[in-house]
């Protein structure tokens, strides 16, 4: 949980810092053979979407496996069903993750 508020605390710092760092200012001539674009952004974000579902996806599926073989260890003869449901259950997140990255890619 830490980790996590940590992440929060970064991205949030990124974010405010994104419409306070400029080089220069969009009318500003540029350098000779230089090319700019005055609507560019800064960061990405695309990328810290796509950052976020991973880590999401990441999270949930390594807490469904703690609980899973937690689970198994106090009744190792339920452990097949366990397994199954487990699998499943991870198959689902994958699948939601992948769109959510599809979906996050596809824009812009």
């Amino acid at each position: 949980m830490k980790f996590v508020k940590s992440a929060v605390l970064a991205l949030g710092l990124l974010l405010a810092a994104h419409g306070t760092v400029s080089a220069q200012p969009a009318d500003a001539p540029a350098a000779a053979g230089a090319t700019t674009t005055a609507n560019a952004p800064l960061v990405d974000f695309r990328a810290i979407g796509a950052g976020l579902v991973i880590l999401g996806a990441a999270m949930g599926i390594g807490g469904l496996t703690k609980s899973a073989v937690e689970s198994m260890a106090r009744q190792p003869e339920t452990a097949a069903q366990i397994q199954t449901a487990m699998i499943i259950s991870a198959a689902l997140i994958e699948g939601v993750t992948f769109f959510a990255l599809i979906i996050i890619l596809l824009q812009g």
